[in-house]
């Protein structure tokens, strides 16, 4: 009786794959994204004191500020991603992207009234619009699919790393001088053009998808294939409902803006809040990658899930805020709802999108999580200041709770060949 030999070269072949080097480019990419988080993660935790305290706004302009961003952000993402899609590039617009974030910090450094700092954060969120879903593409496109975990692992553990580096720089920068916010934000403009540089110098295109070489063997040389026209309606079905489990959470999960408002109106000081945020990085730094390779063994829906309990559990926490030292688990716990989540989710949007719209597809599922960033902030803004500071938190947990509930009863599955489930 003969055995088939095809299930065990395929396996060999996964096997031969997850253990190839991730290429150069998913490296420097890395490493522009360790720059300008360090550039971020600066100045991004004294942001609610910024503006509250030096520039006196209200608690609910945090909410109108940081959700008009994150939803600016969101939506240029899915046309940047469907542009470069039509472009057939994707470090172009990357470029830009990553630019405009730089030259956003000493924008907020001068910023004399909010609505200054307003405009500073939206070309902040718009450079992040511009080149997320390119740059996503771009790892997407550089990596195999067995590898992709590992991928978007690697490049958000490297991001985590300057979130944690940024705010010990900022610690230490206003240990000497604390009475310095302003000049904080000019530093923050050295390493975001540092980041531009290493992109500018280091980052290379492969131009094709490795998953989808094989399918160009009936294309002409110099020829292609007309692109896809994009609508939500052109998802698949299973990655319209993960997009909605993506939104009902979205829909919960205000700025992490008021995370730091709450604790530093249980007492912290700004450059206490700057240590407590690079303590939270730490957790996603030291895991991110090891979470991303995980996904690629048992699957990206039971990492998302499980961050999204945490996240629910962790808000309860804030909610109930006694005092400014129990911040410091919290912030540790909710450290580990991100390494489960940020790059879980990515590479989750990633597995179900058409390969040949991938650019605009990976934009949807960020336009989806910033589209609902903007109630999220707002209406916990005006409940945080008009009702109650905990009543956001509990709101928060619950709807955290019923998306990892969906997540898990839906089982939105991938379209591509890969390892995942």
């Amino acid at each position: 009786m003969t055995t088939p030999s095809a299930p065990s070269s395929e396996t060999e072949s996964t096997a031969s794959q997850l253990a190839e080097p991730l290429s150069p480019t998913i490296k420097a990419l890395g490493a522009v994204s360790l720059l300008t988080d360090i550039s971020s993660e600066m100045v991004y935790p004294i942001n609610p004191a910024f503006l509250t305290r030096a520039l006196g706004a209200p608690a609910w302009a945090v909410g109108l500020i940081e959700g008009t961003a994150e939803m600016l952000a969101s939506v240029l993402k899915l046309y940047s991603g469907r542009l470069s899609d039509r472009m057939g590039r994707r470090k172009p617009l990357t470029l830009v992207g990553y630019s405009l974030g730089a030259i956003s910090k000493p924008l907020i450094g001068l910023s004399t009234v909010w609505p200054m700092m307003f405009f500073a954060r939206a070309l902040d969120r718009t450079g992040k619009g511009i080149r997320t879903a390119p740059r996503d593409a771009l790892i997407t496109e550089n990596s195999l699919p067995s590898q992709r975990g590992r991928a978007f692992g690697l490049h958000r553990s490297l991001d985590t790393t300057g979130a944690v580096l940024g705010p010990l720089i900022g610690y230490v920068f206003l240990r000497f001088f604390p009475d310095a916010l302003r000049q904080l934000y000019f530093l923050a403009f050295i390493p975001g053009m540092l980041s531009v540089f290493a992109l500018w110098f280091f980052v290379r295109e492969s131009g094709k998808d490795p998953a989808a070489k094989g399918n160009e063997k009936g294309l002409k040389s110099g020829a292609s294939a007309p692109l896809p026209a994009f609508s939500f309606r052109s998802l698949s079905p299973e990655y319209r409902r993960y997009l909605g489990v993506v939104a009902l959470f979205g829909l919960g999960n205000s700025s992490d803006a008021f995370l730091l408002l709450r604790a530093g109106d249980r007492g912290m000081t700004a450059a206490n809040l700057l240590l407590l945020y690079a303590a939270f990085n730490v957790v996603e730094a030291a895991l991110g990658y090891f979470a991303g390779g995980l996904s690629d063994r048992v699957g990206r829906r039971p990492l998302i899930a499980t961050g999204y309990i945490i996240f629910a559990a962790v808000y309860l926490g804030f909610a109930a805020l006694p005092s400014a030292g129990a911040v410091w688990p919290l912030f540790l716990l909710y450290g580990l709802y991100y390494t489960l989540t940020q790059g879980t989710q990515r590479a989750y949007a990633a597995d179900l999108a058409n390969p040949e719209r991938r650019g605009a597809e990976i934009g949807a599922f960020h336009m989806v999580v910033g589209v609902s960033a903007l109630p999220a902030s707002i209406i916990a803004g005006w409940i945080y200041a008009r009702v109650s500071p905990s009543l956001p938190f509990y709101i928060s947990a619950t709807t955290a709770l019923c998306a990892a509930i969906l997540l898990i009863v839906l089982r939105p599955r991938p379209l591509v060949n890969d390892t995942t489930t």
